[in-house]
């Protein structure tokens, strides 16, 4: 059925409403104008769009209560596009954010009837491309282009979704900043993060979290990177190291067992372990080439931390409770990085005990020298001391064998003396001599 003026021969529209602009937040379902009624949800010859979630579909009214040729001029001027459908709920067009579409009817022998489509226009324009800027973006004359503002902190700080796509500048001394749960940031929210103060930045997580396989990550300063949420954890992206501070720490707790590092806790150079053990601890390395330095600091209650890299025929390295390492790995071993001493030089141990003496081997760290007392010397085998020097002379423990002469004054041995010849002025107790 056709509708035409008698007058002009042009189609006769079922209302003279002109322009409409309204915004969609569900689904909604137009109507013709009938007599010059315009309320609710009626249709226009120009309709600007304004959807305010994805998904959702606007119904044309019935094909088959107006004329072939009745059009419509449709816009989209959200962020997000929505879907032209006739009265039977089949699909017209789809526009896009920013796009223009001309539909009209081409036959209405039906409720849903056919429609005809032209795009009338596409792309943007300085109006869209302003009310389509949000964070991360800005407009510029017509187009679209990424935005990073700067904010500068200095306090202890808590990132907030209105961080994303910003610049976050620290300005002040060591502090600490915190991460809130992953899931409530979502996958894609992401933040510029650049340590411009004088100490060190920590990152924090919550909800035992990670950044890059930790609960912390440290920025020294100078150093910065994107920071990216994946919806379940954190991961940096170019994370710029400065050379002045290409030092990094990781405190490790132990107690009992094997633990294997993972390639990221094992980039810290220094590797300090704490904890009670309960038993004896191997922290295994991944096998690749690096320098460490070993910080024992645990409660070893009588067990001991050896580090490997878990490569059968390695060496592998103890380190006494309270003390400290510097270790060459080459991949496969852990080796003693300071094996000669060269140039004047001087250095001091600690006192040391008799089950961990102060210089020991690494494959047996109870035997070596330590200090039992002021003015004493002592050796240590096995955790038992033989050898006692001190201010009034030398004091052994067990048997002592000599190949050649023994001579003094007074000798105290625990046990027997065996040798070849021995000369004292006054005596020697304990023991034979022979």
């Amino acid at each position: 059925m056709t509708y035409t003026s008698p007058f002009t021969g042009d189609v006769i529209q079922p209302t003279d409403v002109s322009y409409r602009s309204f915004s969609m937040s569900a689904d909604i379902t137009l109507s013709w104008p009938i007599n010059g009624n315009a309320t609710g949800n009626y249709a226009a010859r120009i309709m600007e769009v304004t959807p305010t979630v994805g998904s959702l579909k606007l119904y044309m009214p019935p094909a088959n209560q107006t004329s072939v040729g009745t059009d419509a001029l449709i816009r989209n001027k959200g962020a997000v596009a929505f879907t032209v459908v006739d009265f039977a709920g089949a699909t017209i067009i789809s526009i896009p954010a920013g796009v223009a579409e001309y539909i009209y009817v081409t036959t209405n022998a039906t409720v849903g009837g056919t429609w005809g489509i032209i795009a009338f226009g596409t792309g943007t324009s300085s109006a869209d491309a302003a009310s389509l800027a949000g964070l991360g973006l800005v407009a510029v004359s017509a187009t679209l282009n990424l935005s990073h503002p700067v904010t500068s902190i200095a306090a202890n700080y808590t990132f907030a979704t209105s961080d994303r796509a910003q610049t976050v500048v620290w300005s002040s001394g060591a502090g600490s900043l915190i991460l809130p749960s992953a899931p409530s940031f979502g996958n894609n929210w992401f933040t510029l993060f650049k340590n411009n103060g004088t100490g060190t930045v920590t990152v924090n997580t919550t909800a035992s979290q990670l950044i890059d396989g930790s609960v912390s990550k440290n920025f020294n300063p100078g150093e910065s990177s994107f920071i990216i949420c994946t919806g379940t954890e954190y991961v940096t992206v170019g994370y710029g190291q400065n050379s002045t501070f290409a030092f990094t720490a990781l405190v490790y707790p132990v107690t009992t067992g094997t633990f294997t590092l993972t390639s990221l806790e094992a980039s810290n150079n220094i590797q300090e372990y704490v904890g009670s053990l309960t038993g004896n601890v191997t922290v295994v390395f991944p096998p690749v080439v690096n320098l460490y330095i070993i910080s024992n600091q645990v409660t070893a209650n009588g067990f001991t931390v050896t580090v490997s890299t878990g490569v059968p025929g390695g060496i592998n390295a103890t380190v006494a409770a309270g003390q400290q390492a510097t270790l060459v790995c080459d991949g496969v071993n852990f080796l003693n990085a300071n094996t000669v001493q060269a140039g004047g030089t001087s250095f001091q141990l600690i006192n040391g005990s008799v089950s961990v003496p102060s210089l020991s081997f690494g494959a047996e760290v109870n035997t070596g020298v330590f200090r039992p007392g002021v003015g004493r010397f002592g050796v240590t085998i096995l955790g038992t001391q033989r050898l006692d020097v001190n201010t009034a002379g030398v004091s052994v423990t067990g048997t002592g064998v000599f190949s050649s002469s023994v001579s003094g004054t007074t000798g105290t041995f625990s046990a027997g003396v065996s040798g070849t010849t021995g000369t004292f002025t006054t005596g020697i107790a304990g023991g034979v001599f022979t």
